[in-house]
Parts: C-alpha cells; sequence; structure tokens
C-alpha cells in the first residue's frame, strides 16, 4: 500500500498541480450512484464521511507528487485508492494521464516484519510530510501507525445479508496506558484481540 512512480519525481508548481486535484470530478454528469455514494456503501461509512475521505485522497494524491518520498496512505484513504483503481478510465486516463501527468502505481505489501517495518516507516514520513503541506491530520482518517496497522489487517468483507455483524464494546479495542505501558482492557495484552486467548475467550 504505497504510491510509487516509474521515477523519482517532484512536481516544481505545486499550485497548478492543487488546483487540478481539488478541481478533479470523479463522477459524468447525471450518475445516480456517485462514486463517494459507493463509497459510503462499501464501507458502511456516513455520507460526509466518504467525502471528507475523499477530499483527504485528494491530499494523499498531492502528497505522492511532492513529497519527495514514497507515500503510504491510511486505510481509510487506500479504501478510496482501492475504489478509485477500479474506475480505470477515471484513474489511468483522467487522473494520471491528465492531472498528475505520470502513471501512480499502487504497491501492496508482500508480507512478513521486514515489510511491515517498511510501511510504518513510510507511513510515519507520509504524516510528517501532510503537517508540512496542510498542517494537523484528522486522527479519525490518519490515525497514528500504531492504530492504523494494528488495525488493518482484521478487516473483511462479508455480506451482511448472511452475517449479523455486532460490534465489540470500545474498552474491548482501545488501548488503556497505564503507567507508560500500554494494553487492552479485558485482555492479555495480544494487542487487539489476534487470538492469544489472554482474555480467556
Amino acid at each position: 500500500m504505497e504510491a510509487t512512480t516509474d521515477h523519482v519525481h517532484a512536481v516544481a508548481d505545486h499550485e497548478a498541480l492543487w488546483r487540478r486535484l481539488a478541481e478533479f470530478e470523479f463522477d459524468p454528469e447525471g450518475v445516480e450512484l456517485t462514486f463517494a455514494d459507493r463509497l459510503a456503501r462499501e464501507n458502511d461509512w456516513t455520507a460526509e464521511f466518504a467525502e471528507r475521505v475523499v477530499d483527504e485522497y485528494i491530499k494523499f494524491l498531492f502528497l505522492a507528487m511532492v513529497a519527495g518520498h514514497t507515500v503510504t496512505p491510511s486505510d481509510e484513504v487506500d479504501q478510496v485508492w482501492h475504489l478509485h483503481l477500479t474506475y480505470t478510465r477515471s484513474y489511468w486516463d483522467d487522473l494520471c494521464g491528465n492531472v498528475l501527468g505520470i502513471p501512480l502505481h499502487h504497491g501492496p505489501t508482500t508480507g512478513g516484519e521486514a515489510e511491515t517495518d517498511k510501511y510504518t516507516n513510510l507511513y510515519e514520513e507520509t504524516l510528517r510530510s501532510y503537517e508540512t503541506y496542510f498542517g494537523e491530520h484528522p486522527t479519525d482518517i490518519w490515525p497514528s501507525a500504531a492504530i492504523r496497522f494494528a488495525e488493518a489487517p482484521l478487516f473483511r468483507r462479508i455480506s451482511t445479508r448472511r452475517n449479523w455483524v455486532i460490534r465489540k464494546p470500545r474498552w474491548w479495542y482501545e488501548p488503556v496506558t497505564s503507567n507508560n505501558s500500554v494494553g487492552w482492557a479485558g485482555c492479555g495484552g495480544c494487542g487487539g484481540c489476534g487470538g492469544c486467548g489472554g482474555c480467556g475467550g
């Protein structure tokens, strides 16, 4: 989940790039199910939250062009990117061809500890670049690396027609800090219900 171009690329005219990105339209006129509507539906987000994440995706694209390093998205922003890649003409022709001027490839992890370290470092560097260009990042869309990489592997695509989804209470999955250590209330500290059995379940 990294953004890579075919060569090291730093866009000189940041203002012109930002203007093109800000004016980018995901949908042709008159569509009933808009890009943001589909994003909200597929992720069970509110329409307002989906629009906010689309705005953050635009900022991510800007960073991919100007930061001078490989960038890694938050999981929320990555969901926008995944969906956009399925709109092939919009992504490759309109965005990469007309707005960015170069292909922007999505590079998923190949797995393993070294890759986890790599993406954690890239994500933290992306957050620093975000703050350089845009100021403070919204933590509900750009969480810390610890949260981002603890949560993402646990997501699954499921049918709500065939399955009930019952949300766990917040105390089950949110870290609790005490005496400078971090643990999860209700468990033995495996770090997020990884099936360690420390919670007794």
